[in-house]
């Protein structure tokens, strides 16, 4: 058994990494640590989670990393990269925060406001979308887990901005989120009722910081800039992120690129021609649907994906990429059907 610590433990991506590392029969949760819930026991945090034998939450500067296969940092942006430039340099380790996705660390100033603490890190840091980057994953100390919005808007983008079939100049991407996105900490526009009964966009004008990451990896694939009209709004639903990306390109084209580009992949499912996904079919599953449809103008199409924020959006990418890291078969402990209704 590989055990695991998981560093910030006390939040929802923790909780879904401790569900999921459950029914994995090569990982054990090792050590839990988190900053105000340490000296609690995990079912006082999660009383969903009363049924495992877990150890109880400490102090992230009281963990003894001696035993430990790999650790899973489920920190903020930049208290994160202060954390790990401090760990064992032999230990491998999954960062779900903002802080080693993007490789220039003047980007990173642009977008977080802070001046990046742990460059050396970031250097080696690889990207963790897993589908794209599964051979450097495989060989890789640390790897940073991208942003929940900027996994799904990439499902949908990157094998059409790669094929060259759609207009580069004219790509929009509505991205309704669920809450559980936002953390667990107490804000005042999340309350019931601040939050239920409507909805409403966010970081509009093209300031959302998942924009650092579209850029960086578009950009890249293209060879050129690629700058992507992107608008989220917050739902009031617990889980769930659904895409719409509104593209210019031919449809056959459009499903054929998609199509080949994911028969092969475990948990990226393209829909049959004209069908669209909903977040009620990936709930707690570590799956992505795509659904591709036709525009009533001539050569447009909509292309809508839809994935668990926590799960295939975070930690259930987290736990993929660490079967990678560990020499695991990558399906292995996600074979997570998903939850309905």
């Amino acid at each position: 058994m590989y055990k695991i610590a998981i560093l910030g433990a006390s939040g929802y991506t923790g909780a879904e990494l401790i569900r999921i590392i459950s029914n994995h029969p090569e990982l054990e949760v090792d050590i839990l640590a988190a900053h105000s819930k340490a000296g609690l026991r995990m079912e006082k945090v999660f009383p969903h989670l009363r049924s495992l034998k877990l150890p109880p939450l400490i102090k992230i500067e009281d963990v003894n990393y001696s035993n430990i296969d790999l650790c899973i940092c489920a920190l903020p942006h930049k208290t994160s990269q202060e954390v790990i430039k401090a760990l064992p340099d032999h230990l491998k380790i999954i960062d779900l925060s903002a802080d080693f996705r993007l490789q220039d660390a003047a980007d990173y100033e642009k977008w977080y406001g802070n001046v990046h603490q742990a460059l050396k890190i970031q250097n080696e840091a690889v990207y963790g979308l897993t589908e794209f980057y599964r051979q450097d994953i495989i060989g890789s100390r640390v790897v940073a887990g991208t942003g929940c919005n900027a996994a799904t808007g990439q499902y949908i983008l990157r094998p059409l901005v790669e094929k060259g079939i759609i207009d580069l100049e004219n790509i929009i991407l509505d991205l309704k989120c669920a809450v559980s996105g936002a953390g667990r900490s107490l804000k005042e526009n999340l309350l019931h009722s601040e939050l239920s009964e409507g909805t409403n966009a966010y970081s509009v004008g093209g300031v959302h910081r998942h924009l650092g990451e579209f850029d960086q990896e578009l950009s890249k694939i293209a060879g050129r800039a690629v700058n992507i009209q992107f608008t989220p709004h917050l739902i009031p639903a617990n889980r769930g992120i659904l895409a719409t990306a509104y593209v210019v390109g031919d449809i056959d084209a459009v499903n054929e690129t998609l199509s080949q580009r994911y028969e092969n992949e475990h948990f990226i499912h393209v829909l049959p021609l004209g069908e669209s996904p909903s977040t009620h079919h990936v709930r707690g599953s570590n799956e992505c649907h795509i659904g591709i449809v036709s525009d009533r103008i001539d050569n447009r199409c909509i292309i809508i994906a839809a994935l668990d924020n926590l799960t295939k959006g975070s930690s259930g990418q987290a736990i993929q990429n660490a079967n990678l890291m560990l020499g695991i078969d990558e399906t292995v402990g996600l074979n997570l059907v998903p939850l309905f209704p």
